[in-house]
């Protein structure tokens, strides 16, 4: 009773001054300790120095927040969805915690107003307002605890921003991932056709091969031009997620080339491979395998029927 009647003291006192003003708008709460949320602001470009001689900024809040945010949007899946099996789920809670999902809530709440970064940094094709709101997630959890924090990402999160039926069935662009990647890591990426041909029943068939930097990293076939750079691209992503040998090549290969290093998370940001598209399995690399050999084999025969017989 007592602890319900010094917050409610507190906030008539606070919610005038700002940040509280903003902060309750957003979160429809009064913070404790209001140094958690102004931090949770700072980006690393504007760090400070405290007394104690560290950097502060929003980098450890960040990885907190993700962390609980990770752990919240999966039990908030697995209740929503309960007949659907575990590849659906995965992909689903990618789709809301990617970086261009929370950027765009970030900024329809307002945090862009209150980031503090670098007049030198540009927020163009930046995740910084993001990252302030997975930072923003880890100062709630710190400051209120574990329920206010669900609260928080179920109710004003996901119920106010996000359609999670609709986001289930959103296909991922493989393609415009991978090259925002590259173009954020400053590596060179190339899609180029390497054959086209017809299947047994006479239908187009393209075959796409993704380099990046004089290294074919996927291969990809489709009825379309589209369809198979999105399936060469999907093949790149995921050697690149989950290829650990090839992940220090492309650090080694980037320090080379820029001087700059790679961020311990910078592969994770990648979306994970689609395991089901609207209920249904993707055709598997081993089917597409199969639909290429199958191809091949209608060329040779083809090529071998316009061989002259001999004499």
């Amino acid at each position: 009773m007592f602890t319900k009647l010094y917050k409610r003291i507190r906030l008539l006192k606070n919610i005038g001054k700002e940040p509280y003003s903003s902060l309750y708008k957003i979160l429809g709460f009064c913070p404790e300790n209001i140094h958690l949320y102004e931090q949770a602001f700072l980006h690393k470009s504007s760090s400070v120095e405290s007394g104690d001689g560290r950097w502060l900024n929003n980098e450890r809040l960040e990885f907190l927040g993700d962390a609980v945010l990770d752990a919240i949007v999966a039990d908030i899946v697995y209740k929503h969805f309960q007949n659907k099996r575990e590849g659906f789920l995965t992909n689903t809670r990618s789709k809301i915690v990617q970086r261009e999902t929370l950027n765009r809530i970030a900024v329809e709440l307002g945090l862009d107003k209150m980031v503090v970064y670098s007049a030198k940094l540009s927020s163009h094709n930046n995740h910084m307002y993001g990252n302030a709101l997975e930072a923003l997630i880890g100062a709630i959890y710190l400051d209120q605890g574990y329920k206010v924090c669900y609260h928080f990402i179920q109710d004003v999160m996901i119920k106010k921003y996000i359609d999670i039926d609709t986001i289930a069935r959103k296909e991922v662009n493989f393609k415009s991932s991978l090259i925002e990647w590259s173009q954020k890591n400053k590596l060179e990426i190339s899609f180029d056709l390497i054959e086209s041909f017809t299947d047994n029943d006479g239908n187009p068939v393209f075959q796409t091969g993704v380099t990046l930097s004089d290294t074919q990293i996927g291969v990809g076939i489709g009825y379309s031009k589209k369809e198979s750079q999105q399936s060469a691209a999907k093949m790149a992503i995921k050697k690149l997620r989950t290829d650990k040998t090839f992940q220090q090549f492309i650090s080694e290969l980037k320090k080379k080339k820029t001087g700059e290093n790679t961020a311990e998370h910078e592969f994770e940001e990648l979306p994970e491979e689609a395991m089901e598209n609207n209920g249904q399995e993707e055709i598997s690399a081993e089917t597409a395998s199969a639909k290429t050999a199958s191809a091949e084999e209608t060329k040779a025969e083809t090529a071998q029927e316009a061989v002259p017989a001999e004499n």
